[in-house]
């Protein structure tokens, strides 16, 4: 059986000079075929509530939601480096409620680890946590919980003012006693420059080839949506055609009769009719 990464193995990866891979997995199936790929960390993202629940934003996911599916991630993946996302309105009320819903993740579900979006704003709660003896991963860039105050979804840092905050950012978060730190849709010089200002792997998305590490939504990944797909998003696969292909061949063969064929039936008793007197 696959050893159980830790936090000292991430962050070992960087000083390495080894790329982290992670990916979202909101299921125990996808979870499993994720782990046997030898993916370093699976996050049980709060996208789910765009990508899974139906939601037209991550806004609305419940903590209790995120614990369900967190759980099932866990039992898919039981050696799997697990991170379950805070939603929003979990932490920002204060360090009381960040520990007591952080610590859920852990020992409810089973995660290693948690993460939130925010900057500078975020530090003292960030601390709280760590000292809870729960391990952080940052976010900063577009953070989709806030992207209504960042002018939707858009590209973050992109002027000198904007980056160099960005970078302060950062450096605060490692203080604070974040492991890692997403950065989402910045310039990648950006992204290239605070993955060597900080001594923590940067994971990013939409942030550059220079990161330390990439996550990737993995719907997107596998082309399980055939509508709007953000230009960061490489799709490796294009699965929702075939998705779609296999579907309208299972429904034009169970309207004609011809599924299941006596391949996909059971036989019993020669007869049956008879014996049970049927005719």
């Amino acid at each position: 059986m696959q050893k159980r990464k830790t936090v000292a193995d991430i962050l070992n990866m960087k000083k390495a000079g080894e790329k982290i891979t992670m990916l979202t997995a909101y299921d125990a199936a996808m979870a499993s075929m994720l782990a046997a790929a030898d993916v370093d960390v699976l996050l049980v993202g709060d996208s789910l509530g765009m990508v899974v629940l139906g939601y037209d934003s991550t806004v609305p996911v419940t903590m209790d939601e995120m614990i369900h599916h967190a759980a099932a991630v866990r039992r898919g993946a039981p050696t799997a480096f697990v991170v379950g996302d805070m939603p929003f309105g979990s932490y920002n009320s204060g360090s009381r409620d960040a520990i007591l819903n952080g610590g859920r993740f852990l020992k409810e579900a089973g995660c290693d680890a948690v993460k939130l979006e925010g900057g500078l704003e975020v530090c003292e709660t960030v601390t709280a946590l760590v000292r809870a003896g729960i391990s952080v991963i940052g976010h900063i860039g577009l953070t989709p919980q806030t992207a209504t105050q960042l002018g939707g979804y858009k590209v973050q840092g992109r002027d000198m003012e904007s980056a160099r905050m960005m970078i302060e950012e950062a450096r605060g978060l490692e203080k604070a006693g974040v492991f890692a730190l997403v950065l989402e849709c910045i310039p990648d010089e950006l992204g290239e420059i605070i993955s060597e200002e900080i001594q923590i792997p940067t994971i990013g998305i939409g942030a550059g080839v220079h990161c330390d590490g990439q996550v990737l939504v993995t719907h997107d990944l596998l082309g399980m949506f055939d509508t709007f797909v953000p230009s960061f998003v490489k799709s490796y696969s294009k699965l929702a055609p075939s998705i779609k292909k296999a579907v309208d061949e299972y429904t034009s063969e169970v309207r004609s009769g011809t599924f299941p064929d006596k391949a996909h039936s059971f036989s019993g008793e020669s007869n049956l009719r008879k014996l049970l007197g049927l005719g």
